[in-house]
């Protein structure tokens, strides 16, 4: 079961030419529109969401905590509560930096999660101190932080997490092949338009996008991962050139 968010207005953002595209942000017109325009550009998007929260019930313990780190209008949140609602004493806390996204999140939860703690922060997620955490939740959110802090935020995850805790990272991949990845950049753009989004409206959201949103290699994920102490950690979900990655952090690691 996966709890639904209570805003799906449809995304018109860059249906009609915009004279002067500026770069991306979080506001209010991009939050009021998120579910739809998320669920419309990132392929396999709600299929990832599901199985995070089939996840939490394999890894969350009782007295621990979860993170969501960027957790938008909270749909990795309301995936994850009615299957942790039998595990004792645990808490949810999320975490997003925009004040326009972080209401909805707000109203989501308030709205569903009523039987476990949550903790909503509005915060940089590189101010946010990981402890007791049994299942911790990156979802696409790595790839807008600058490249120089990707490692401090691992490596901060990895401390924070209990042996045997879970770190599920999902992010937009790059590819060196010179014939993969423009294949998989190229049916993106059909799934989007597949999906009901003009030329138009690629393009220019890819205009904006372009100096905010710096996207890794599967190969360079999984070196920070190693640096950051994790030592089994696989790609479990990809379509086209977006993905998830988990990375355990096992009974036998210390911290």
């Amino acid at each position: 079961m996966v709890l639904s968010s209570k805003n799906d207005q449809p995304d018109h953002l860059f249906a009609a030419p915009i004279e002067k595209l500026g770069d991306w942000a979080f506001d209010e017109q991009v939050a009021a529109v998120f579910p739809n325009m998320i669920t419309r550009s990132i392929p396999g998007y709600t299929n990832i969401i599901t199985m995070i929260g089939m996840l939490s019930k394999r890894f969350v313990k009782p007295h621990t905590q979860i993170y969501d780190l960027g957790c938008s209008h909270g749909a990795a949140c309301l995936s994850i509560y009615p299957n942790i609602l039998d595990i004792p004493s645990c808490k949810i806390i999320a975490v997003e930096e925009s004040p326009a996204m972080i209401k909805y999140c707000r109203e989501n939860l308030m709205a569903h999660c009523d039987q476990i703690p949550i903790e909503i922060i509005e915060d940089d997620i590189l101010n946010i101190k990981i402890d007791n955490a049994s299942m911790v939740i990156l979802n696409f959110t790595l790839q807008f932080l600058d490249p120089g802090h990707r490692e401090n935020v691992l490596n901060r995850i990895y401390q924070g997490l209990n042996p045997g805790g879970i770190l599920v990272l999902s992010e937009k991949f790059h590819f060196e092949d010179p014939d993969i990845g423009p294949l998989l950049f190229d049916m993106h753009h059909d799934f989007k338009r597949a999906h009901g989004y003009s030329d138009l409206e690629i393009s220019q959201k890819s205009t904006m996008l372009k100096n905010v949103m710096r996207i890794d290699s599967v190969e360079t994920h999984q070196n920070r991962l190693r640096q950051a102490g994790f030592e089994q950690m696989d790609l479990w979900f990809q379509c086209f050139n977006f993905g998830s990655l988990l990375a355990l952090k096992t009974s036998s690691s210390n911290d």
